[in-house]
């Protein structure tokens, strides 16, 4: 199926997820299979996300969220996560213009406050520049855990029982969700996995509960606009039963 046409039905079928979350995996393979270093396959992977992110515009997507770095990513290689970080900035800074050309609102998920102050003061550069944007939302979740957004949530939430802010009995799945680092956003309606990995790696555990999970065996890098079209496409055509019948 053509690449427009495809696009055209997605349109016109109409139930367009609300919330798009992606596990961007592959980078390494894909400059490994090339001879190149893993530099290589993140720097690779920054042009996909630029496509992606024009794409979900070009639908009217209301978020996309984008799995950037994980608490456990700081156990790779020094040199590696070094370059990651100098990309992260790097793009911050050099894509700040077009964000705010197209209308998109930059958020982040996650702790961004252990990042270095050169990183966290061109990310929070970019959140307050683009706060007033009215399009896209394009979250990345940096320095994430979803295990430690848990943790914390529960942290938070026996804090304001003991100060009686809150009391247990007030404590819903509503009510939870407004101390975890998503607080406001909807949860995913759909989560994209590249490189064929058949986990969840630690990311949005609590968010994804009945969110609809594609796994594609194409490494981000080579993810295109048309792989994108068709898990918009998969999710379109599923029913969301949500438990029920």
């Amino acid at each position: 199926m053509a690449e427009e046409d495809l696009k055209s039905k997605i349109i016109k079928k109409g139930n367009l997820p609300r919330h798009i979350a992606i596990i961007m995996d592959g980078n390494g393979r894909w400059a490994r299979k090339r001879g190149l270093p893993r530099i290589a396959g993140h720097r690779a992977g920054v042009k996909t996300v630029k496509r992606i992110v024009e794409a979900a515009s070009g639908l009217k997507i209301s978020i996309l969220t984008l799995f950037t770095f994980s608490t456990e990513n700081w156990q790779r290689p020094r040199e590696e996560v070094s370059a990651i970080m100098n990309l992260l900035y790097q793009t911050t800074k050099r894509e700040l213009s077009e964000l705010e050309k197209n209308n998109v609102k930059l958020i982040t998920t996650g702790n961004i406050e252990e990042l270095s102050s050169t990183r966290k003061e061109i990310l929070k550069k970019a959140i307050q520049r683009t706060k007033d944007n009215t399009g896209l939302v394009l979250n990345l979740a940096l320095n994430y855990s979803g295990r430690s957004e848990i943790l914390d949530a529960i942290r938070k939430i026996s804090v304001d029982i003991c100060s009686g802010v809150i009391k247990p009995e007030d404590l819903d799945e509503g009510l939870f969700s407004s101390y975890l680092y998503t607080k406001g956003l909807p949860d995913p309606d759909l989560l994209i996995r590249t490189s064929g990995e058949m986990r969840i790696s630690n990311f949005m555990l609590w968010q994804t509960s009945y969110t609809e999970l594609y796994v594609t065996p194409v490494l981000w890098p080579d993810f295109t606009d048309d792989d994108f079209y068709q898990a918009i496409w998969a999710y379109q055509n599923r029913q969301r039963r949500f438990g029920k019948i």
